[in-house]
């Protein structure tokens, strides 16, 4: 096995995907970027680099050296974050070797003795280079919707292996693939799912109540629910501790998010602890049937994506009213809480408070004592590290507000 670092060189503008984690911690799939290579290269992992904003918070989740590289007597692989996909090319360096992403002249991964490791870390384009002539490496937040697909057929055959059982009584299995249930999750009689174009993963403790449709490829993750008459449409990965109803499609859900009631959601990617209220739609196709053009942050140039399919991306902490409508294409970043009767559409900036009366800067303590209560009915409690973070990005967000009242 390799001896591996993974690091966040902090370049593009991915945002509000890495406000509070690392760009391999993102999920993309069933998996993180983290886990899927991890895995599909059979890596051991040695230790993480991050952004000096994150190497807190990388510490409390993960058990390794953070910002520190081991002295070791083999070479060490480095492997950029912002990678999605276990690729050959990486497995294949020879010590010494940087492959780099043609377009953008960055690095990809390398294979490197320690002190040379240190060097490209610190940001010296150091070892010979491998050009690598496709785009791989994550620079916007919606190219999550473009390694999508290809991420989950991944991930699903990893997964294969995994502990499974029988297809309980009454469940209804349409197609050849064969789903994967977890020995430790309830799927009821009544539920539907639908393998004919790819597997459905049911994980760990997850469950799937009745009346519910899922179509494969899909995943489900640990601690889970997909509610009564919920259709989970292929390509849609739910990670840890989510709710799902009503419509999704083609969606990534980071983890510890509730969409428990009707409304559509389509080609978007969701963050930690979201809430969208009932009825809440997005729209993920324009009429003219073009390429979507979005904005990636507050002043930034609109851009096209080259995505004719492209939904929301829904930042951590995100709350919306009842009956929102989310237009195509829209970022909506850490912290907002969006109430208004108009449809929400194109960037929205962090920590935006969005009624019919206009855009306030939520106020920090008040939202504090939101997420305090959201995270107490997981019995979770955010740590320091967390919490300083979004203290920093709260200040840090202020300038995008200025002469505005905060609420």
């Amino acid at each position: 096995m390799s001896q591996t670092i993974f690091f966040d060189d902090g370049l593009g503008q991915l945002a509000p995907l890495t406000d509070l984690r690392p760009a391999f911690d993102i999920r993309t799939g069933a998996f993180t970027n983290l886990e899927r290579i991890g895995v599909g290269l059979q890596l051991s992992l040695v230790g993480l680099w991050v952004p000096p904003g994150l190497v807190d918070l990388t510490r409390d989740r993960h058990d390794v050296l953070v910002n520190s590289v081991p002295d070791l007597a083999d070479p060490i692989l480095l492997i950029n974050g912002r990678c999605p996909l276990p690729l050959r090319e990486i497995d294949d360096l020879a010590p010494g070797e940087r492959l780099v992403e043609q377009k953008s002249d960055q690095t990809i991964a390398a294979r490197l003795a320690p002190a040379e490791a240190r060097r490209l870390l610190e940001g010296e384009p150091v070892g010979q280079t491998v050009l690598f002539d496709k785009k791989v490496l994550l620079s916007r937040p919606w190219e999550v919707r473009s390694v999508r697909d290809l991420a989950i057929e991944t991930d699903l055959k990893i997964l294969a292996g995994m502990s499974r059982r029988d297809v309980p009584a009454g469940v209804a299995v349409v197609g050849d693939h064969r789903p994967m249930i977890h020995p430790e999750s309830n799927v009821c009689p009544g539920v539907t799912l639908v393998c004919e174009d790819g597997p459905v993963v049911i994980d760990r403790r997850a469950q799937v109540r009745p009346g519910a449709i899922i179509i494969g490829p899909a995943y489900v993750g640990p601690g889970s629910t997909v509610l009564e008459r919920a259709t989970i449409r292929s390509h849609t990965a739910v990670g840890p501790v989510c709710k799902v109803n009503g419509e999704i499609a083609g969606t990534v859900f980071q983890g510890y998010a509730n969409k428990a009631h009707d409304g559509y959601l389509g080609d978007s990617w969701v963050g930690e602890w979201v809430n969208l209220g009932a009825g809440t739609t997005n729209s993920n196709l324009l009429n003219t049937y073009t390429p979507v053009i979005a904005q990636a942050w507050p002043g930034m140039s609109r851009e096209r994506t080259e995505e004719t399919f492209l939904g929301a991306v829904i930042g951590d902490h995100v709350k919306t009213a009842i009956c929102t409508r989310i237009m195509t294409g829209c970022v909506i970043h850490l912290g907002s809480m969006l109430a208004g009767t108009a449809p929400v559409s194109g960037c929205i900036a962090p920590f935006s408070w969005y009624t019919d009366s206009g855009c306030a800067f939520y106020r920090l303590s008040k939202f504090l004592d939101v997420l305090h209560t959201a995270m107490g009915r997981r019995d979770i409690e955010p740590s320091e590290a967390y919490l300083a973070r979004l203290r920093e990005l709260h200040l840090r967000s202020s300038p995008l507000f200025e002469g505005i009242a905060g609420t």
